[in-house]
């Protein structure tokens, strides 16, 4: 049965259902499967109760970790400790959707640099493309290369740029080569009982562990990469001639950091944000292929 078809069943005008609002709203372009999973996510037990229940003990677990970090902004530096921490928890406690949630964003975030790059015309651009196919292959320092990533990227296009005298510009046809447009190559188990935490609740857990096992510095640059989602969705701007997308990236220009405190709902947002961005690109990607302006539509 399809989306409508099922829509149509559990429409009620006198009871109207949020969740189906949510399943049937289209107003973001991101993937289904993704929408579907991070919808499943926020109606499970975890996500009503136990991110209630955790989120005050892990705040007050945060701040004790700024007080260390103050005192001690190096050591310890456990990296390699950390990367293998978030795979055992997500192995052992994460739900499906929320690994799935999780392992995609490598893929994404991997993609729109390399789209960025393809249709900037600066070639010495190295960054490292990051593509786990399953769950312990993020224990190969991931997430930290994620973050690595963006800001070498960003360095490494501007120097570009400002070497060629030039700003991006739109391209008549860009190359999307590198978008993929279906599902990404992810090798996940199924759920076991112990399973159940949702992919906010995960987040939560695991950010002040972030910044406990790792250096200050290295914390709190990661977490003020979140708010360079509306730098990278300006360059899509203008490479695409369009800035439709711009509506829809809300996690803040880092020219204005907000709190480490509010590290996990950013890095929530930081999710939804790059699933937007790339099932946008995704689009432009069909109607290309389908003979269209990728630029009309937005316009």
């Amino acid at each position: 049965m399809s989306m409508t078809a099922v829509g149509a069943v559990r429409f009620d005008p006198r009871n109207p259902d949020p969740w189906l609002a949510l399943e049937l709203d289209q107003s973001l372009p991101i993937d289904e499967d993704a929408k579907a999973a991070l919808l499943r996510g926020n109606r499970s037990w975890s996500r009503r109760w136990m991110f209630a229940i955790v989120r005050p003990l892990i705040f007050a677990f945060f701040i004790l970790v700024k007080l260390l970090r103050a005192i001690a902004p190096h050591h310890p530096n456990l990296n390699g400790s950390l990367h293998k921490l978030i795979h055992w928890g997500l192995r052992h406690f994460a739900a499906r959707d929320a690994r799935l949630l999780i392992m995609r964003h490598f893929h994404i975030g991997t993609e729109i640099l390399a789209f960025i790059k393809s249709n900037s015309g600066v070639a010495d651009i190295e960054t490292v493309p990051l593509r786990p196919r399953v769950l312990k292959d993020l224990e190969n320092n991931v997430f930290l290369q994620h973050d690595l990533n963006v800001y070498n990227f960003i360095i490494q296009l501007n120097l570009g740029l400002r070497a060629q005298g030039r700003d991006l510009a739109p391209v008549s046809r860009p190359d999307f080569s590198m978008i993929t447009d279906g599902p990404f190559p992810i090798e996940l188990a199924n759920d076991s009982p112990l399973n159940f935490a949702d992919v906010q609740t995960a987040i939560e857990c695991y950010t002040p562990l972030y910044a406990l096992f790792l250096p200050r510095a290295d914390f709190i640059r990661a977490a003020n990469s979140l708010q360079l989602d509306e730098t990278i969705a300006i360059y899509l701007a203008k490479i695409l001639g369009t800035y439709y997308h711009l509506s829809f990236v809300e996690n803040g220009h880092p020219m204005v950091q907000l709190s480490t405190l509010q590290a996990g709902y950013r890095l929530m947002m930081h999710g939804l944000d790059c699933e937007a961005l790339h099932g946008w690109l995704r689009a432009m990607k069909r109607a290309q292929a389908g003979g269209a302006s990728v630029f009309g539509a937005a316009r």
